[in-house]
């Protein structure tokens, strides 16, 4: 993630079994460029040891109020300066309660009281203490004073019972810090993606798709969220998990599409089509699988809708964005088709290298020409391309508001 390439990260490591992860965490922060120092509360130290992050982190693990490597003996104020973010993973329910009430009874929680940078925590517990009445308090209050929350996940924890209060994966948590450094250009938006391939059943076995992956739809999705929108992403069928944070509406077909499209688009400040849609759909679909013979097989197929066009025709539409994938004459046709359904941004990749692939190009038109997006990872484009739709949209709204001559 070149996003965490040279950010200085302030771990904290606190009490639960969830400490394990967070020597994974250590690793792929490290791995991601990032300067990672360690802060180990008492408790953290009876399931981790020291010495697993010092050997991670390559840096010696802070432990004591008065490290004797701080020369001033302030090492609470020392180890927080030119931090670009503190990360508390796993944060038990007892240190986000000291964190509300600004407790700094050992290192790691005046570190945080201390702190001249941002703070997130990854809250891990029991269910029962996640739910209780006072950690809801506690995590709201947290919100209020403008930390970032982290989860936290659902799943089997290790008292045996199922439930929200498991700390994310580190590799959720690294994607949700990369996810924080990222400008949040959407900020009190909402932000409708489709995104994968529909499926038109001929029979119960055999349909006409595509081999789209949806992986440039779900990048989207991700860059949108990153950059402050409430994203909803209306997926065809993947092998994709929803980026975090994003509500996810599964599909099957373009008429399904359309429907879910259409349910939620009023609410929408901005609709971006990336989804593979397929453009006709079987005339009759039987309800017993077709056997195979040697006789040709003829299928007789309708057009689908056309749910961008058709989002795009109403009169208080919201700002809509197309995708097209094209084998040849991009420019041409991309334009043709921007014009053909009115749209403010049409962006054209190469079908034959797009499709299933994890990097791309991206060629995008608007009313003041084509702009190329050279070749990079789909969320390196994802990102680039969100801010262009920003700088249109808000083109657009502050034209919108202008006063009358």
């Amino acid at each position: 993630m070149p996003d965490l390439q040279d950010k200085r990260i302030l771990l904290g490591i606190t009490g639960g079994v969830a400490a394990y992860k967070a020597a994974e965490l250590t690793r792929l922060l490290v791995k991601a460029g990032a300067e990672v120092r360690v802060a180990m509360s008492a408790a953290a130290m009876q399931f981790v040891t020291p010495l697993t992050f010092q050997a991670l982190s390559g840096k010696p693990v802070l432990t004591r109020l008065w490290d004797a490597d701080v020369d001033s003996g302030m090492a609470h104020i020392e180890f927080t300066r030119g931090v670009d973010a503190v990360l508390i993973a796993p944060a038990s329910a007892d240190f986000i309660a000291k964190l509300v009430y600004g407790l700094a009874d050992d290192l790691l929680s005046t570190l945080c009281l201390a702190r001249a940078c941002p703070l997130l925590v990854a809250p891990a517990m029991n269910r029962q203490m996640w739910e209780n009445p006072a950690t809801q308090r506690n995590i709201r209050q947290l919100r209020a004073d403008g930390v970032a929350i982290l989860g936290p996940a659902a799943g089997e924890q290790a008292c045996g019972e199922t439930g929200l209060g498991r700390m994310q994966e580190p590799a959720e948590l690294l994607a949700g810090l990369s996810a924080y450094f990222q400008p949040k250009l959407l900020a009190g938006l909402r932000v409708l993606v489709s995104a994968g391939p529909t499926l038109e059943m001929i029979d119960p076995v055999r349909a006409l798709t595509n081999i789209s992956s949806g992986k440039m739809g779900y990048a989207v999705a991700r860059a949108a969220q990153e950059a402050g929108a409430a994203v909803t992403l209306v997926s065809g069928a993947t092998c994709l998990d929803a980026p975090l944070g994003v509500t996810r509406l599964s599909v099957t077909s373009a008429e399904d599409m359309a429907q879910a499209v259409d349910s939620v688009v009023g609410d929408m400040d901005i609709f971006i089509s990336v989804a593979a849609v397929a453009d006709y759909r079987p005339a009759t679909r039987t309800a017993q699988k077709i056997k195979k013979s040697e006789r040709t097989l003829t299928l007789d197929l309708l057009p689908n809708k056309d749910i961008l066009q058709e989002v795009a025709s109403c009169s208080d539409a919201a700002f809509c964005v197309g995708f097209a994938a094209e084998t040849d004459n991009l420019l041409e046709y991309g334009e043709a088709k921007r014009q053909r359904k009115q749209l403010p941004l049409l962006v054209v990749n190469r079908a034959q290298d797009a499709l299933g692939s994890d990097d791309n190009e991206l060629l995008l038109l608007d009313d003041a020409g084509s702009h190329w997006l050279p070749r990079a990872d789909k969320l390196t484009l994802a990102r680039q391309l969100v801010a262009h739709i920003e700088r249109l949209y808000s083109q657009k709204t502050r034209g919108n508001h202008a006063a009358p001559n």
